[in-house]
């Protein structure tokens, strides 16, 4: 299960996460995750400040986005807003471009009635138990990520969060992201990019890349046939591939997905809970869930390969 620290107020907030600074940052290195209880945040802007407070470092706005969100304020966000019905897959926070966090923070401002945690997974723990021959297969090829910005998927215009496509292109020429504008309103984005990391306090390799979850065969079985009805390859919403531009094996992906699946762990939200997350250290998902629910996520400390 993941770590909770039921924390003693001294004050204020971030005052009293700090008192225990030690205990938090001991269980964020040995599991990835913590979950802080008794804090009584009960705001998007407590949150926020709790967050810029402890990690000592701005809230990192949300460009490049994959996933449709709503900013509070701040750059405190809700959480990826799919229909309560759907899985989201284990995933490291923007492994899919050359810029991501470090930490993650969530905050349940209100409960699930049913389901809805956040699972997470150790990083380190799926990279061991990937097999030898599969992480150099990956490691040498490396991997594209392919986007299709159109009315199926995301737009141009919500994930790069603007409507001026010079501020577009420079992102992506900043972000040594290939682009192509296919129409006036159709942009195609890819991007190259490594299958591991070494995570940059403890050395080791970590499995960082959302290969298993950009890959087409991640889509129901239905989705899949009406896209390949509708149009060729290239022109899906969002796909995966090796480098060199050849298929990745859908039994390697389903064999990934099986060993995030064995190494998943959550605990069920509680109102007020705060998890801290090492974005390289530890992915997480969201369970299907009833009910009304609220979890806010803040991104903090930029990091780039």
């Amino acid at each position: 299960m993941i770590k909770i620290i039921e924390v003693k107020k001294e004050g204020d907030i971030v005052s009293s996460m700090l008192a225990q600074r030690d205990d938090i940052e001991r269980a964020i290195s040995e599991h990835g995750a913590v979950i802080l209880r008794g804090l009584n945040v009960r705001s998007s802007k407590q949150f926020g400040n709790l967050m810029e407070g402890y990690f000592d470092s701005p809230l990192l706005s949300y460009h490049y986005r994959s996933t449709p969100r709503t900013e509070l304020k701040a750059n405190v966000y809700t959480s990826t807003e799919y229909p309560p019905d759907q899985h989201i897959p284990q995933h490291n926070e923007n492994a899919y471009t050359n810029e991501w966090p470090l930490f993650l923070g969530f905050f349940c401002l209100v409960e699930p009635k049913e389901g809805g945690a956040t699972p997470v997974c150790n990083s380190h723990s799926v990279y061991n138990a990937l097999s030898e021959e599969l992480i150099n297969k990956f490691e040498s090829k490396q991997l594209k990520y392919v986007r299709n910005y159109s009315d199926i998927d995301l737009s141009w215009q919500v994930s790069f969060q603007t409507e001026d496509k010079q501020e577009v292109e420079a992102i992506c020429k900043q972000r040594n992201i290939d682009f192509e504008w296919i129409t006036d309103s159709h942009l195609r984005t890819s991007q190259t990019l490594p299958a591991t990391q070494v995570h940059p306090v403890s050395g080791k390799k970590v499995w960082f890349n959302q290969a298993h979850l950009f890959h087409f065969s991640s889509l129901p079985t239905d989705v899949q046939e009406a896209l390949a009805a509708q149009m060729s390859s290239d022109m899906y919403p969002r796909n995966v591939f090796f480098a060199d531009g050849s298929e990745i094996p859908t039994e390697d992906l389903r064999f990934i997905r099986e060993v995030y699946e064995q190494h998943t762990v959550f605990e069920p939200w509680q109102k007020g809970d705060v998890m801290l997350v090492d974005n390289m250290l530890c992915t997480h998902g969201r369970q299907p869930y009833s009910g009304a629910r609220k979890v806010l996520v803040g991104m903090t400390r930029p990091h780039s390969n």
